[in-house]
C-alpha cells in the first residue's frame, strides 16, 4: 500500500454489489494520485481513501453490469463529503 502520510481517511466496506457486476470502480474524485480503484476482484470488498479536501471531493461508485439479455449498463453514484466531521491534530 502506498504511504499517503498523516491526514483523514475514509474506510468503506462494500456489501451490496450487484451479482451481475463486471466492474466496480470506487474512490474519491478528485484524488491525490490514487484515482478510482477496481473493487470486483477484492475478496474483502474494502477500500480506504485519503480525504484531502472534503468540500471539493466526492465519493464515487461506478458499477458496470451485464443484464440477463446480454445488454450492458453502468450506474454512477456520487456522494458529498461536505457533511463529514474530520479530526484535526
Amino acid at each position: 500500500m502506498q504511504d499517503w502520510g498523516a491526514g483523514n481517511f475514509l474506510a468503506v466496506k462494500f456489501s451490496n454489489i450487484d451479482a451481475d457486476a463486471t466492474s466496480v470502480l470506487v474512490g474519491l474524485e478528485p484524488s491525490e494520485s490514487s484515482g478510482l480503484v477496481e473493487l470486483i476482484d477484492d475478496p474483502d470488498k474494502n477500500g480506504v481513501f485519503k480525504i484531502t479536501d472534503k468540500s471539493t471531493q466526492k465519493f464515487k461508485v461506478i458499477q458496470s453490469c451485464t443484464g440477463s439479455d446480454g445488454s450492458t449498463y453502468t450506474t454512477v453514484q456520487t456522494y458529498s463529503l461536505s457533511g463529514l466531521t474530520c479530526e484535526t491534530s
